[in-house]
């Protein structure tokens, strides 16, 4: 009899002990899954421009806003759209000329930073987006500060990756620039052109990297093949030109800073030699509280840092939607 009953008990804890461990290795296989949203590439009319960008993620979460630099496009941000589309709602557009953006003549489209920022901040009201963080990088920066001045009660955080706001952020590598700005002629112009060459692009994404066999080459040769199209070096000379402009609001942001006091995430890679790290530690004097981040590598940081980085905005943003 005791045999009997202690053979049922053998019977009943391997079917419902088996059952159990199922069920509970399911429930840790469902907690260890990622639930990433697929990046959608897609397009809007703004103003007679088909506007490209790249969309992840649920829109009835905190949407973080991603404002691409030179000369790279919304691709910059590949990495930060796959891993963050869990928790966040990302949209990351290409300016007209960048990425998959249409590129309308000068004579159709005035190339400065005030015009640029006037598109996407029309795009961002075509697409309902009220409330946002703005992840600013380079040519992000001028975009991103403008429309952050524009409508401060809309912007939620600034994650900033080498966007700069400061005289003493602007590095050595802007001296071809500088002379340009100070009078722009055939031989100041023909000067910067180097920067729009295979070896121009790659010097950008790999200088002042750790390891350089850690940065994907498809990223410039991909911006080289856009720069490659008719009009593009003039379109970019215009930008180049433009951007002394910038530097005439650096103290409008800065009072934007103060008087809002928006949380910031620096997150900068310090051998960058167009905005060193002197650009990053400026902020200090206007911002009380950052999550302030210095990284080993160059201008593109999200290339050889982007994992820590983006993990770093992960907790930064959880913190700012408390």
């Amino acid at each position: 009899m005791k045999k009997i009953i202690l053979l049922q008990f053998i019977i009943l804890f391997t079917l419902f002990g088996c059952k159990s461990q199922t069920i509970n290795n399911t429930n840790v296989k469902s907690k260890s899954m990622t639930h990433k949203q697929p990046t959608l590439f897609k397009t809007i009319n703004v103003d007679g421009i088909n506007i490209a960008y790249r969309e992840a993620g649920n829109p009835k979460n905190p949407t973080i806003v991603l404002l691409h630099g030179f000369p790279s496009s919304s691709h910059q941000y590949r990495k930060v759209l796959s891993q963050l589309s869990d928790d966040f709602h990302l949209i990351a557009p290409d300016y007209p000329s960048f990425g998959n953006s249409d590129f309308p003549l000068a004579s159709e489209y005035e190339y400065t930073f005030d015009n640029i920022a006037k598109t996407i901040d029309a795009f961002l009201e075509k697409k309902k987006i009220g409330s946002y963080a703005l992840m600013i990088q380079d040519y992000g920066a001028p975009v991103g500060f403008r429309i952050a001045t524009a409508h401060p009660e809309r912007v939620t955080a600034i994650i900033n990756q080498n966007g700069n706001a400061y005289l003493e952020g602007l590095g050595d590598a802007w001296a071809g620039i500088r002379a340009l700005w100070k009078d722009r002629n055939p031989e100041t112009e023909k000067a910067i052109l180097p920067s729009f060459s295979l070896d121009g692009l790659k010097w950008q994404y790999t200088h002042g990297t750790r390891n350089v066999e850690t940065i994907n080459p498809d990223t410039w040769h991909l911006d080289y093949l856009r720069l490659s199209r008719p009009n593009a070096h003039q379109v970019n000379m215009d930008l180049f030109y433009d951007y002394q402009n910038n530097l005439k609001l650096y103290p409008k942001w800065q009072q934007y800073l103060r008087d809002n006091q928006p949380p910031l995430l620096i997150v900068w890679g310090k051998n960058d030699e167009f905005f060193p790290e002197s650009g990053a530690a400026a902020f200090k004097k206007d911002v009380k509280e950052i999550d302030y981040n210095i990284y080993d590598t160059g201008h593109f940081a999200l290339e050889e840092d982007g994992d820590e980085i983006i993990e770093k905005i992960r907790i930064f943003m959880m913190k700012v939607g408390k």
